[in-house]
């Protein structure tokens, strides 16, 4: 579909130039919404921080309730947070949250039980294969033991492959060896039975990285420990990768028997320094303001880029729906990106369907266009 350029309007806010392309007025006001336009699809998510848990904000959190039915939470379930001290686990966030997805009848997901990056300091100081498995087992039998029919899906283990689909170096793989994924999905199974597991990872719509998910994906089902679906962590750009490359992954992880979800997704609209791919969050770069380009809001010409990115996107989501089960935007505006801080600090960047000011833009008419 060929999208016309549209018009914008401009209002300072605060001091701050918004540019955005003119929308329905009536767009959030007529009943119309992500949730219900994709609801014989699959499930329309997004990732919730600390402001929208506490429903700090009545504006956002009407907007959560009315657009989306599932949630995800965005960095309050990993260890350095939920697990701070060997015997010290904060739940209340975490209740919160679980409570949140109840109370507006959303499916809830649990983010995440292992992962290498964000762990507490305690847990970087142990040397032995004993008490790292000693942790591994306290660590989510407490925590997904807690939620217990109440979450509906865990991430169970986050990012274990580098890019070219080898093991990715960590203290887990260090101690424990391989075998630690096939060891955290059962644990995770007995612990919260009745919930869904999922590995989830970036990069693996790539050919290489796709191709080690694969072996990884197969040894834990062939393992006999259970795994129900596979997280494609949607962190792309306008330019990247090729929808092509999306659809064959989407395609290779379903004859695993898996289910499929779009798990953080995002398009950055910024410059990408060293045309790096990904999400890896160990690589950041120093401030350039020639990075930062759209800093008093985004030309018509990139909001058009993003639409049009998106509606490709959303085209294959729905060619593919009986093999998707989920997808989730990693935040819900702008504003709350985590793109605006990775990988350079303080850069202003435009990736989601609604703005800083909770509005939709183009793209949301587009994605919400193509169900229509």
């Amino acid at each position: 579909m060929k999208i016309e350029k549209c018009k914008t309007a401009s209002i300072i806010l605060a001091g701050f130039l918004v540019i955005s392309c003119n929308v329905k007025k009536d767009s959030l006001d007529n009943g119309s919404s992500l949730k219900n336009a994709y609801e014989k699809d699959f499930y329309i998510g997004t990732a919730l921080d600390i402001n929208q848990i506490n429903e700090n904000d009545s504006e956002v959190n009407n907007l959560i309730a009315t657009q989306f039915n599932a949630v995800t939470a965005e960095n309050i379930m990993k260890c350095e947070v939920i697990h701070p001290k060997w015997d010290t686990y904060e739940f209340d966030l975490t209740d919160k949250f679980v409570a949140y997805g109840k109370k507006n009848k959303m499916f809830i997901v649990g983010h995440t039980l292992l992962w290498h990056s964000q762990l507490a300091p305690f847990v970087r100081k142990i040397k032995s294969k004993d008490s790292l498995q000693l942790f591994m087992t306290n660590h989510i039998n407490t925590i997904a033991g807690r939620y217990k029919g109440k979450i509906d899906g865990w991430d169970v283990v986050n990012e274990a492959l580098n890019e070219d689909g080898t093991y990715r170096k960590s203290i887990f793989l260090d101690l424990l060896g391989e075998d630690f994924l096939i060891t955290a999905f059962k644990l995770a199974e007995k612990a919260a039975p009745d919930t869904e597991l999922y590995y989830n990872d970036f990069n693996i719509e790539q050919p290489k990285k796709r191709a080690g998910a694969i072996t990884l994906l197969t040894k834990i089902k062939n393992s006999g420990a259970r795994i129900d679906g596979v997280g494609i962590q949607g962190h792309w750009s306008l330019d990247g990768p090729p929808v092509k490359e999306i659809e064959e992954s989407i395609i290779a992880f379903s004859k695993l028997g898996l289910k499929v979800m779009i798990t953080e997704l995002d398009v950055s609209v910024l410059p990408n320094p060293n045309k790096m791919v990904g999400a890896n969050v160990e690589q950041n770069f120093a401030e350039d303001p020639k990075m930062n380009p759209y800093t008093k809001g985004l030309p018509d010409s990139v909001q058009v880029k993003l639409a049009q990115r998106y509606e490709d996107l959303f085209k294959i989501f729905i060619k593919h729906k009986d093999k998707i089960s989920r997808i989730t935007f990693w935040g819900v505006n702008d504003g709350q990106s985590w793109l605006n801080n990775w990988p350079i600090r303080n850069r202003t960047n435009h990736p989601l369907l609604f703005d800083r000011n909770n509005k939709p833009k183009l793209v949301y008419e587009k994605v919400l266009g193509l169900k229509k």
